[in-house]
C-alpha cells in the first residue's frame, strides 16, 4: 500500500465512522425519546453488550462505555468499507447503491451475530415497525454516510470507470 493511500485512509475512516456513529446514535436517542428513554439509557443499552443488565446500574460510567463502544463499532464498519473499496472499486463508483446495501449488511450482522454473541445473549425481538425503522436507519444513517464519505476521500481517478 502506497504512502498516499495510507495518508487518505485515516481521514476517510475516521470521518466516516464519526458521521455514521453520530447519525446512528442520534436516531437511537430520538427513538428512545419517543419511548420515554433518556440518551443515558440509550447509551447504557449499548454498554449492555459488555455488561449485560448490570449496565443500567452504573449511571454515566456505563453510558460513557456505550458511547465509546458505539463510535468504535461505527469506525470499524467504516474501516471495513474503506478496505473493501480499495479492492472492489464499485463500492466508490456506485456509492449510493453499495452504501444502502452496506447499511442492510451492517444491520443484519449487528442484530443476528453481534448482539446475540454479546453479554445480552439473545436475539432482540423486533416488531415489524421496529424492523423497518431499524433497516431505514442503518441505510440512511450508517451505510450511506460511510459509503459517501469514503467516496469523498477517494481521488477522482479512482472513481472513474476507465
Amino acid at each position: 500500500m502506497s504512502e498516499e493511500v495510507r495518508d487518505r485512509a485515516a481521514p476517510a475512516i475516521l470521518n466516516a465512522g464519526a458521521l455514521a456513529g453520530a447519525l446512528d446514535i442520534a436516531a437511537a436517542c430520538v427513538q428512545g425519546w419517543f419511548q420515554g428513554r433518556s440518551p443515558v439509557r440509550v447509551l447504557q443499552s449499548v454498554a449492555s453488550g459488555w455488561l449485560g443488565r448490570e449496565s443500567y446500574m452504573h449511571g454515566v460510567a456505563s453510558a460513557a462505555l456505550g458511547f465509546v463502544t458505539h463510535f468504535t463499532i461505527a469506525t470499524c464498519w467504516a474501516a471495513g468499507y474503506w478496505a473493501a473499496s480499495r479492492v472492489l472499486r464499485v463500492l466508490v463508483r456506485r456509492a449510493w447503491i453499495c452504501g444502502a446495501l452496506y447499511g442492510l449488511l451492517v444491520y443484519a450482522v449487528m442484530y443476528e451475530v453481534v448482539i446475540p454473541l454479546s453479554a445480552i445473549h439473545r436475539h432482540v425481538q423486533r416488531t415489524q415497525q421496529a424492523l423497518i425503522i431499524g433497516l431505514l436507519v442503518h441505510v440512511f444513517c450508517v451505510g450511506l454516510p460511510i459509503a459517501l464519505t469514503v467516496r469523498g476521500h477517494t481521488s477522482r481517478r479512482d472513481t472513474s470507470t476507465n
